[in-house]
């Protein structure tokens, strides 16, 4: 059934994946040039940092596959560079999935202030060890994902009747496989998500407590404000949303292809490919510096141009009020 949309899913595919490049690109560059001028990343700019670097490499290498898939029809290319590039997107998005789940979990240390000592314990373990948690991600993630070339049995046929079988596709045949499928599914997608869903209900907690509060202490006279908290409580609750609606869709087409063997796998490529493009949206949105510093750069080379001149931004300048504006 799925099969015969194969080409509309790779054309799909194609234009997030442009989108992705280009949003994912542009927080790269951002960031870089950000550390030009500081010399130091943050510990939330370190892993979007990771993030979006994980974002381009899943795309890039889950875009060669399904081209591969489309142009080799009768799957005439050896099963191993199918079944090696399948194990690098698998470990990309368990990756992914980690990062944003990590990113997440920062956030609510940061924002979620109690007199808990587990918590403050663990948000300076982030403070300190927040590049390693970043190298540690995708070395788990690839442990996790590369014994699919030995448990998992291939199903490649050569048999032209069959045009719309992916190529390189291994599934599990034997006890071991089957209860490693289940794991490998508990850990890349289950437990970030349980994670992300427990970091949701601590920010949503402390959003409302802290509104509650600072609306009794002024007795209802005045909107209370967070301030620059309430931009990172926005895009924190925004990545925890995207990622449950990505949640449910994946696991259902993975239920899809492990209990009924459909023809899925692209459209798992697919609502993937949706996710990094929807993600670093967010995170471009919660932090307006990006856009400023974009504009800026773009006006800094259009300006050694001046047959380009037309084409500069103007930038927005933030007006400030004086405290005598202000008290009036």
């Amino acid at each position: 059934m799925l099969g015969t949309s194969k080409l509309a899913i790779w054309i799909i595919t194609g234009l997030f994946a442009v989108s992705t490049v280009f949003y994912n690109l542009f927080i790269l560059l951002s960031s870089l040039s950000h550390y030009q001028h500081t010399k130091q990343w943050s510990p939330s700019e370190t892993i979007v940092v990771a993030l979006s670097g994980a974002n381009l490499v899943h795309q890039l290498i889950c875009y060669l596959w399904m081209t591969m898939d489309k142009i080799d029809t009768e799957c005439l290319i050896p099963s191993l560079p199918y079944s090696l590039l399948l194990v690098l997107v698998s470990g990309c998005k368990f990756a992914v999935v980690w990062y944003v789940s990590f990113l997440t979990f920062y956030y609510s240390t940061k924002l979620v202030h109690t007199p808990n000592r587990c918590y403050t314990l663990v948000h300076a373990i982030i403070l300190q060890h927040v590049t390693l948690g970043v190298i540690l991600i995708p070395l788990c993630a690839f442990g996790v994902c590369v014994p699919t070339l030995v448990l998992f049995q291939s199903e490649i046929t050569h048999n032209k009747t069959l045009v719309n079988q992916d190529c390189g596709i291994k599934t599990p045949e034997t006890f071991a496989a089957k209860v490693y499928e289940v794991m490998a599914l508990l850990l890349a997608d289950v437990l970030p998500g349980l994670l992300m869903i427990k970091c949701c209900i601590s920010i949503s907690v402390h959003l409302a407590t802290h509104l509650r509060r600072m609306k009794a202490s002024t007795n209802g006279a005045r909107r209370p404000k967070l301030g620059s908290q309430l931009r990172v409580i926005r895009m924190a609750l925004s990545l925890v949303t995207v990622f449950l609606v990505f949640l449910v869709v994946d696991l259902y087409v993975n239920y899809q292809i492990a209990v009924y063997h459909e023809n899925a796998i692209m459209l798992t490529f697919l609502f993937t490919s949706i996710f990094t493009t929807v993600t670093p949206m967010v995170l471009i949105h919660g932090k307006t510096s990006f856009w400023k510093s974009f504009l800026h750069e773009f006006n800094t080379g259009v300006d050694e141009y001046p047959c380009l001149l037309c084409l500069k931004v103007p930038e927005q300048k933030v007006e400030r009020r004086s405290p005598a504006k202000i008290r009036n």
